[in-house]
């Protein structure tokens, strides 16, 4: 049972340009706000300033569009190299309406424009891309900061990669996990009863999502902070991945 849990938004990061140390300039964030990790915390970075530092950036002069993605920006009024980058970074098109890309992009994940995202870059014609593994960021990310605090593997904290989606049949984005480091992203409840006897059989709490959607709240979108530390959750301890979170294909109704 958790009686309290705090969300404190990690500030002073500053604009991230690609080569830089996160885990460094996570750490001293940390330390300027007289911040010092404990065990059991969780560290939510956006996504943003992971694709950013791994230079998972493209400029659109660089890009030849298809002839699929000049008809489709034809049509619904778009920037062809964008809509190719969007092409590239995508395994499929699950659909295409309105001028809108619903795509699985090659990681796996389902979201709009395969995560192609041109907000908060800090240049004319820049898209950030997702990271290429965002499990291992996290972990890296996880690694650095834990050598630097002098502890290593002895301070055990987890480290989630966030990224902000819309929601099939619900209005509003909210943050969700893509990559996890220390934790398991999802609690298993199934086989326990619950207050009244009854078995749970398919309660399986994606408490990652949850973490990072929380940590939305003190981020915002227009406040320029990319980072959030999580206290007085108490979550498992494991070496799950943000691949745990995507539903397989034998279980997708949708697919």
């Amino acid at each position: 049972m958790h009686t309290q849990i705090q969300i404190l938004p990690v500030t002073g990061i500053g604009d991230i340009r690609p080569g830089d140390d996160l885990g460094r300039l996570i750490y001293d964030a940390l330390k300027q706000q007289q911040l010092t990790l404990q065990q059991g915390d969780v560290l939510i970075i956006t996504q943003k300033i992971v694709s950013k530092a791994e230079g998972r950036l493209v400029h659109l002069d660089d890009i030849e569009p298809s002839p699929f993605a000049l008809q489709y920006a034809q049509r619904y009024q778009k920037d062809a190299q964008h809509v190719e980058v969007v092409l590239r970074e995508s395994k499929r098109i699950v659909r295409m309406d309105h001028g809108v890309m619903i795509c699985e992009s090659h990681h796996g994940f389902i979201c709009a424009n395969a995560g192609v995202d041109e907000s908060n870059i800090g240049g004319e014609r820049v898209l950030a891309l997702l990271p290429e593994d965002s499990d291992r960021s996290a972990l890296q990310v996880r690694q650095r900061v834990q050598e630097l605090t002098g502890e290593g593997e002895h301070l055990d904290f987890a480290v989630i990669i966030s990224d902000t989606w819309g929601r099939p049949w619900r209005n509003g984005q909210v943050n969700m996990a893509i990559g996890v480091a220390g934790m398991e992203p999802v609690t298993d409840y199934r086989g326990q009863n619950d207050p009244y006897g009854y078995e749970l059989r398919a309660s399986m709490i994606g408490v990652a999502d949850e973490l990072a959607a929380a940590a939305e709240l003190v981020m915002g979108k227009v406040d320029r902070i990319p980072v959030a530390l999580i206290r007085g959750y108490t979550y498992k301890t494991g070496q799950g991945s943000g691949r745990d979170l995507i539903r397989d294909s034998a279980t997708d109704m949708f697919r």
